[in-house]
Formats: C-alpha cells, sequence, structure tokens
C-alpha cells in the first residue's frame, strides 16, 4: 500500500479583480521576450519608488501592478503564495531552496516569509542570467540582500556546487517552479545527496496547469513502486517528457536542449505524504501547489 495519502482541497474564489493580463495563446511568447527588463524599468520608474524602497510588500505590489496593467509575468501569484507563506510560517526553515526564480515575485515573498520566521537563508535558483540580474536588482531594492543569494546557472549543476562547496547541507523547505521535466530528476539528486531528510516539505507549483504526471506519480508512490521502478533500469524511473506539452521544449531556442540528470535514481526509500492544494494562476486560471513531506525511512 502506498505510504504517502491523496487529497484535494478546495480553492476558495478568485477575485477577478486582482486577474493578471492574460497569458498569450499557443505558439506566442510569454515569457524572455523583453517584458522581465520592462518590469525592472516599471517599478525602478514608478511614482512610488522611494516608499517601495527597503519593503518587499511593495516590491510585490509593483510586480502585481505591471501584471494586471501591462504584461502577463509567470509569477506565483496572490493565492498560491499564500498556500506557501502559510507553509514557511508553518515549518520555520532555516534554509529554503527555489528551483526557478525567473522575475523574483517568489524570492521576495518567500524570502521575506523565511527572515520573518526566523530563517537563515533562500536560495533563489535560476537558469537565465538576465532573469537572475532581475532577481538580485529587485532583492537589493526590497532589502532582502541579507536572507536571500540567486545563484545562476542550471538548477542541477547549482544543486551540486552549493552541496560540494558545503554551503547547502540540508533542505528544510523547498519550491519547485522551474523547468517542468527536471521537478523528478532534481528532487532525486536531492534525495542522492542526502539534501533530503525526515521533516523536509517539498511544494511544487503547476501541477495542475500545466501539470507534471512524472513528479505526482513520484511523491504520491509508496517505498515498495519506487524500489520496484529504481530497479527497473528505466531511466529515473518515469517518461520525463510525458504530458509536458510545448513546455518540454519552451527553453530550446535560448539555452539549447536541456540535460536531465537521469543516471541519479534518489532515494526510494524515503517516505512521503503528499497531498494537492487547489488554488489558481494570478490570471484567474485553476492550478494548484502539490504539498509533500518527508515522514520517514523505510528499512
Amino acid at each position: 500500500m502506498p505510504t504517502s495519502t491523496v487529497e484535494s482541497s478546495k480553492a476558495t474564489r478568485f477575485d477577478d479583480k486582482k486577474a493578471y493580463v492574460a497569458q498569450e495563446g499557443e505558439g506566442e511568447a510569454f515569457f524572455d521576450d523583453g517584458r522581465e527588463i520592462e518590469l525592472l524599468h516599471f517599478v525602478y520608474g514608478h511614482p512610488s519608488i522611494e516608499e517601495i524602497r527597503g519593503s518587499p510588500e511593495r516590491v510585490l505590489k509593483a510586480i502585481d501592478e505591471y501584471g494586471r496593467t501591462k504584461k502577463y509575468l509567470m509569477n506565483v501569484g496572490d493565492d498560491k503564495g499564500k498556500i506557501v507563506s502559510d507553509l514557511i510560517a508553518e515549518v520555520k526553515p532555516q534554509v529554503m531552496v527555489e528551483l526557478g526564480g525567473y522575475v523574483g515575485y517568489s524570492a521576495l515573498l518567500f524570502g521575506d516569509a523565511v527572515r520573518k520566521a526566523g530563517g537563515k537563508r533562500y536560495f533563489s535558483l535560476e537558469r537565465n542570467p538576465e532573469f537572475g540580474a532581475v532577481i538580485m536588482s529587485l532583492v537589493e531594492l526590497a532589502g532582502l540582500s541579507d536572507v536571500v543569494k540567486v545563484v545562476i546557472g542550471s538548477s542541477a549543476d547549482s544543486i551540486k556546487r552549493l552541496h560540494s562547496q558545503g554551503s547547502l547541507q540540508h533542505i528544510d523547505l523547498m519550491f519547485l517552479d522551474h523547468y517542468k521535466p527536471a521537478y523528478t530528476t532534481d528532487l532525486k539528486l536531492c534525495e542522492h545527496l542526502e539534501l533530503i531528510a525526515p521533516g523536509t516539505v517539498m511544494a511544487a507549483d503547476n501541477v495542475i496547469k500545466p501539470g507534471n504526471p512524472p513528479y505526482l506519480e513520484y511523491v504520491r508512490s509508496s517505498v515498495e513502486e519506487k524500489r520496484k521502478a529504481h530497479e527497473s533500469g528505466q531511466p529515473n524511473g518515469v517518461d520525463l517528457r510525458a504530458g509536458f506539452g510545448r513546455n518540454a521544449d519552451q527553453y530550446k531556442k535560448r539555452e539549447g536542449e536541456e540535460k536531465l540528470s537521469t543516471e541519479i535514481k534518489g532515494n526510494p526509500n524515503l517516505k512521503y505524504d503528499s497531498r494537492l492544494v487547489n488554488s489558481f494562476e494570478p490570471t484567474g486560471v485553476p492550478d494548484g501547489i502539490e504539498i509533500t513531506r518527508c515522514v520517514g525511512v523505510a528499512d
């Protein structure tokens, strides 16, 4: 029998008044087309810039203003953000890692929450150096540089480097919001490096939109099911490109073919308890956060 439980809590009604501009349609660019730098100019050119300085809440408000009045931004947003912020207040992580920083919305929101909860470090891992520069600028503007550290490079390489340097020895809370096929491989890499242990919590974004079947299959599987997949010889135990559609190639033009750490099979003996919390994208489109807790290690 599975050791994890899967339950779905109902989302509250979305407030249309705070909706972002709709995401562009199929075949149209919805990020990495200059809007990220445009956002930076929007924030620093804001009439209230002096009041914004040193305030994570006001920087976030300015980012939301751009997303609601100018162009769509693929941020976690208010609704899903509250789910993770509440989780931070509960877990009180000393070290939190996010995979995928984009323009820094989550780093600002969650980095501030980590500091308020008494935490020491929030690592924001972002592969795109332009996006990373945007994050660093907004983190400095918000006065969070003492807590938030931005790391540029592929998620797997950054995790390995931080671990080898001794900067990352344990993860209390991890937010996954990057390249969707890498959710599973990066989690298994963290297991392999013993960064995941009983008490670690993962919060995975976009498990409904666009969805992430391989990740959900893994975190919802029993130890016995994971051991069987681990021993099967199948790359990483799952078909990593299944069910991702255009998201499998969304970075290909800029970054080239993604290379995942499929040779690392993780630790199937870790016991997970996982549940889905339904919510909304900042546009109002239904989505959800999968919250997974490591609850033990099987013999």
